[in-house]
């Protein structure tokens, strides 16, 4: 799995957003399996996009297409404040992890031990 991360001001989030919505069926004809849209605590003219793809190469391919197509033009842009920075990103071998399922294995050996310990004092 890659990930196209991209980070940029913008003018105005509504503005930027209906933008970026109107790119939904490109974003999906080029190969993105997830999308995450996030804006920092306290900073709402600032978006950080991570758009998921099955291959380095979609990623590589969906990042000229932004800057050939979108991120040049005003009108495909309208709320852009200067030059998006972009990086595509791969996981790092074996660090994929559910902290959840940690949670409820934790859980679990936790009411294990205290029902062995039950039995013996009791």
């Amino acid at each position: 799995m890659a990930t196209l991360h991209i980070e940029h001001a913008v003018t105005d989030f509504e503005t930027w957003n209906a933008a970026f919505g109107r790119f939904a069926e490109a974003r999906r004809q080029s190969g993105v399996r997830q999308q995450r849209v996030q804006r920092p605590v306290g900073d709402p003219r600032y978006v950080v996009i991570d758009l998921d793809f099955d291959t380095t190469s979609e990623a590589e391919s969906f990042l000229g297409f932004l800057q050939a197509n979108v991120w040049s033009s005003s009108a495909n842009a309208p709320a852009l404040i200067g030059t998006p920075q972009a990086k595509i990103l791969e996981l790092a071998a074996g660090q994929l992890r559910s902290f959840s399922q940690f949670g409820v294995n934790v859980t679990a050996s936790i009411v294990f031990v205290l029902a062995v310990t039950f039995i013996l004092l009791a």
